[in-house]
């Protein structure tokens, strides 16, 4: 039997464990990517574990999230991490360069090597023939520190794409279609890999697109071939000596397979407010917009600005829609005004902002309450926009340009034919405007040594976490349903945003876009009994900031119980000794009510017994539940430490 890119990948670095799915594997990491969202806390984790410097390829810290600079907090972590790299031996993006994704793929991303970043969106990187993984923070840590990646050996979804897109299709639409078909819960546990004839004719950055937007679907990663594509990206990028090809073998068998037919792809949109949300443009076209935002990192290439542009030229947005233009990179934003794209934008009316996540995370471009903003992002999860009562949707930059022009949701098959427009032959230039002035590369290691980390006042230390006690008994502070996502938890905006290196400060946004009392109510026990939080199916989707189990642990979490997880999510409970249990009954869910109390009994010995169930007392009720726990030996014994910087502190007390 012939082997995947994703068997490829993972055999040749693979350290532990066997290719079997839902087996634990280690995996040898070449790269990392950290951006300033999630990598403040990635720093202060590497000055508790004691990183002397970086054991890896190449290890990256991006400035792209926390850009808007309303006081001195967003500045100080600038400079906390810049001098992080020069310590630990990183490489600096500076402010303004790009986002991470697109950046990373124009300057450091290899065919065949493996990456870890502290950010859901990673996978992107998959476009390149790489293995990408999102991780929480701690883990792109212990990665940058040598150490391997553990993960559950996920299933390998083969997905062949035939025939080529039609005209107002593009990359979007192919992965909406996959979530229109799969939900946010179609990809768990699996790589999804794209091969067949239909792959040649995507671009590079038409995959990034779809690799994207796999971390939507729930997927682990997602993989495309190293073929020509890559080879002209990496030329254009002057990097053709870092390509490798590397494809799938002819006789390679999946374990779960589909086919698309490119040429069967319709404009499609993700109404309000979940990424699996997907209907034809069709059908909802007519909806009035006020706001459409082209960028982020999931339609961050040249092509979804420059087909904008040229859709736009010598027309008008409409009068009642702010059209927001958010360039990925700063080379992109060269590449656009090199060729004429940008003066097209602006004298359209678009508004143009810096280069970065911005309104993607809620730092700026909030729209207003009961207005319908359309944007070319990844996610539209409640609230995610910074606007509470928020109803953002999903689209192709192409229904994003036909929706400027009319102000309602608009097909741009039917914009076409209603304005006169045709089809965009885009023409873009042969070589990028590379730019490597933005990218401080690492210091000598005996000079950074020298190295002092800056800290400024809004910069904590990390909260110092005691051993799970061998018998959890706490209230069930809050109850949650289906698919909530870390943005609920651990909300992003430009509010919270500026604490993300201030763990105290953090954690009095905890849960409040669902409960505002859950701060205080936490505080109330978090010395004496803790709490227990109660979750429905896929609970953490989404970004993968460790921040969503780091505050409500400091609030004194105890235990999270839940139908099902979101991979990273529960990754990172089990990384600060949280411990994520299972119904194995969903209708106990139904069972339990929010001001229960809970007990869990001789956690000690159940864990380390290699039994998977245990027995959960509700003493308000009367009745007993049962669930089971999916950590790994490893796994058991980095919770029951209180997490893996007290199981390290510990280990290295011991030697």
């Amino acid at each position: 039997m012939g082997h995947t890119v994703a068997h490829k990948l993972i055999a040749s670095h693979l350290v532990s464990g066997a290719m079997t799915p839902g087996e634990e594997i280690g995996i040898r990491i070449d790269q990392t990517l950290t951006q300033d969202a999630t990598g403040t806390l990635v720093m202060q984790e590497l000055e508790a574990i004691g990183l002397d410097q970086a054991r890896t390829q190449a290890s990256v810290q991006y400035v792209d999230h926390n850009l808007l600079q309303a006081d001195e907090k967003n500045a100080e972590d600038h400079v906390f991490l810049e001098s992080a790299c020069r310590r630990f031996g990183l490489w600096f993006s500076k402010a303004g360069n790009g986002v991470s994704h697109p950046t990373h793929m124009q300057r450091f991303g290899v065919p065949g090597a493996t990456m870890v970043g502290s950010d859901s969106h990673t996978c992107a990187a998959g476009s390149l023939g790489m293995l990408a993984v999102g991780v929480g923070g701690l883990e792109a840590a212990l990665a940058i520190a040598g150490r391997p990646l553990h993960i559950r050996m996920p299933e390998i979804w083969g997905v062949r794409l035939t025939g080529e897109l039609p005209p107002w299709t593009s990359a979007k639409d192919v992965i909406l279609e996959m979530l229109r078909r799969h939900s946010v819960q179609g990809g768990v546990n699996r790589i999804i890999e794209y091969h067949g004839p239909g792959v040649a004719t995507l671009s590079a950055m038409d995959r990034h697109v779809i690799a994207n937007m796999g971390a939507e679907l729930g997927a682990t990663t997602t993989v495309f071939p190293s073929d020509a594509a890559v080879r002209e990206f990496l030329r254009s990028e002057e990097r053709e000596d870092d390509f490798v090809p590397l494809t799938a073998d002819d006789d390679a068998e999946y374990d779960v397979t589909e086919t698309i037919d490119l040429s069967t792809i319709e404009p499609l949109i993700a109404m309000p407010s979940a990424p699996d949300n997907v209907v034809p443009v069709r059908d909802v076209a007519g909806t009035e917009v006020a706001q459409v935002v082209v960028g982020s990192s999931a339609n961050p290439g040249l092509r979804d600005y420059a087909i904008v542009a040229a859709m736009l030229r010598g027309r008008q947005a409409n009068r009642e829609v702010s059209l927001d233009i958010n360039p990925s990179s700063r080379q992109i934003l060269a590449d656009m005004t090199r060729m004429g794209a940008t003066i097209d934008l602006i004298t359209a009316g678009a508004r143009l902002h810096q280069t970065g996540c911005l309104g993607c995370i809620g730092m700026g471009q909030a729209p207003a309450v009961g207005q319908n903003s359309l944007r070319t992002f990844p996610r539209n999860f409640p609230g995610r926009s910074g606007t509470r009562e928020d109803s953002v949707w999903l689209c192709s930059p192409e229904t994003a340009a036909a929706t400027a022009l009319t102000g309602v949701i608009t097909d741009p098959r039917d914009a076409a034919d209603g304005l006169g427009l045709t089809y965009p032959r885009i023409e873009l230039p042969e070589r990028s405007s590379v730019n490597r002035a933005m990218v401080t590369p690492p210091l000598p290691a005996e000079e950074g040594r020298r190295q002092a980390l800056v800290k400024g006042p809004n910069i904590s230390s990390l909260p110092d976490f005691p051993p799970l006690p061998d018998t959890i008994a706490a209230p069930v502070l809050l109850k949650v349903g289906d698919d909530v996502s870390t943005d609920e938890i651990s909300p992003a905006g430009a509010a919270a945003l500026p604490f993300r290196s201030n763990i105290p400060r953090l954690a009095e946004f905890t849960f409040t876009r669902i409960d505002d009392t859950y701060p205080s109510r936490a505080h109330q026990v978090a010395d004496t009994t803790g709490h227990i939080v109660v979750g429905g199916a896929n609970y953490g989707q989404g970004s993968s900031r460790e921040h969503a189990a780091i505050t409500p642990r400091y609030l004194g979490l105890r235990a999270v119980i839940a139908k099902t997880y979101a991979r990273i999510h529960w990754q990172n409970l089990a990384n600060f000794g949280i411990l994520a249990l299972e119904f194995t009954d969903l209708t106990d869910y139904d069972r339990v009510a929010r001001g229960d109390t809970l007990a869990v009994e001789d956690l000690t010995n159940v864990l380390r017994s290699g039994d998977r169930e245990l027995e959960v007392h509700n003493t308000t009720r009367g009745e007993r539940y049962r669930v089971r726990h999916s950590l790994s030996p490893r796994q058991v014994t980095m919770v029951l430490a209180g997490g893996q910087i007290p199981l390290l502190a510990r280990d290295h007390r011991d030697t």
